[in-house]
């Protein structure tokens, strides 16, 4: 008798184990991840070779980077990997939110006017805030995308791609600054990244398609 109480003890307390690891399984996959430092966040980071099935170890979980091309979609999905590990649902500790770590501020300014749950759990909606903000970016400076672009400055060939993304970082106002000081105003973003490491970084792309 002793025996089988033992028995019923030790077969409870495993399956209340398992239960509650299970519970916190299923939280974790429903719950937004929040880190201390976005995944890459907008440190410098060394690209991988871009390979279909490439598994990328950022001292994070793994993720998969496709394969990308040099037109709108390579531009955009090195970007968010830069930004976010290509993750809609990652909110960083400043409250950046997705993929391609907006604000709310920015998100309002485009017209899109949601609260960051239904942001962070809705990709294409994540998607359509991209491609309205390198829309609005390519407005704002697109006196200095006709005037710097091909052209080379403090070593960095100047594209059209390259000041999108640093406008992306940095905001439209810091990118012109850069411009038209020659280089001699750059701004960083929180994490110490330059308006020139995005220059150089996401030169060269094509962004045609996107107008």
């Amino acid at each position: 008798m002793k025996n089988k109480s033992i028995y019923i003890f030790f077969s409870a307390l495993i399956l209340a184990i398992f239960w509650l690891s299970l519970r916190g399984l299923m939280k974790e996959q429903h719950t937004p991840v929040v880190y201390d430092m976005p995944v890459v966040g907008h440190r410098p980071a060394v690209f991988p070779k871009w390979k279909d099935e490439t598994v990328v170890d950022l001292n994070k979980p793994s993720f998969r980077i496709p394969a990308v091309g040099r037109d709108f979609v390579g531009f955009k999905e090195a970007l968010a990997f830069n930004e976010s590990g290509r993750r809609y649902h990652i909110i960083n500790k400043l409250g950046y939110l997705g993929k391609y770590q907006f604000g709310m501020g920015t998100l309002r300014a485009l017209n899109m006017n949601v609260t960051y749950k239904e942001f962070l759990k809705n990709p294409q909606l994540q998607e359509e805030a991209f491609k309205r903000y390198v829309k609005e970016n390519r407005k704002i400076l697109a006196k200095e995308i006709k005037r710097y672009n091909g052209r080379y400055l403090k070593g960095i060939k100047i594209t059209e791609s390259g000041i999108l993304a640093a406008a992306h970082l940095a905001g439209a106002g810091a990118v012109q600054k850069f411009l038209r000081s020659g280089g001699k105003e750059s701004s960083t973003d929180a994490f110490g990244t330059r308006v020139e490491d995005y220059l150089q970084r996401f030169s060269g792309y094509d962004l045609s398609e996107i107008r």
